[in-house]
């Protein structure tokens, strides 16, 4: 069965975004785009939620070709998770309205590498909800944005992780990996 990760981008007092979805402070140089382009290495098909889709849809096709993350993230695989978007128009793009569950455990047990879920925030929590994750991984930033939105604000209920792996990068990000406790 292949891995599902789910990879958030997180300030150290846990928001994912500023109060009006600002997304300008992930520290992100060389060692970072090194390990990104080698979490991808290890990944062959991307899943998101509908806001986060569209985020992605907008800016990937729009980067430089050369850019090694935008090859794979243009290239690979992707399966979104909406019941109100109509159509997933992004190269390689598929789109699941119904049976979530069902349709994300099927691929999961498709031949393949690892499927990621990048950001997609309510789309994590209720994947952990249903037993699908498998990791979570956190880059923590060193910042403190002081207010914001929570990665888990809408879980509702308590998360159990156990920490798997942590690795420290010179920026001072950290990058913590946890497999749920269901």
């Amino acid at each position: 069965m292949r891995t599902l990760y789910a990879f958030e981008m997180i300030t150290l007092d846990g928001y994912y975004a500023g109060p009006n979805d600002e997304f300008d402070w992930p520290l992100v140089d060389d060692e970072f785009n090194d390990w990104s382009v080698a979490q991808l290495d290890r990944t062959d098909t991307l899943l998101f939620g509908r806001v986060t889709y569209l985020g992605m849809s907008a800016y990937w096709p729009t980067a430089p070709a050369d850019d090694p993350t935008a090859q794979r993230m243009n290239s690979y695989p992707k399966v979104v998770v909406s019941r109100t978007l109509d159509k997933a128009e992004w190269n390689n793009s598929r789109l699941i309205k119904d049976d979530v569950a069902a349709e994300i455990t099927a691929l999961k047990n498709q031949p393949g590498k690892d499927i990621a879920v990048f950001g997609s925030f309510d789309l994590t929590v209720n994947l952990l909800d249903l037993g699908l994750v498998d990791e979570v991984r956190l880059m923590i930033n060193p910042l403190v944005l002081g207010a914001g939105k929570p990665l888990f604000g809408t879980a509702g209920k308590r998360i159990g992780l156990t920490l798997k792996d942590t690795k420290p990068f010179a920026s001072g990000n950290v990058l913590l990996t946890y497999t749920p406790t269901h």
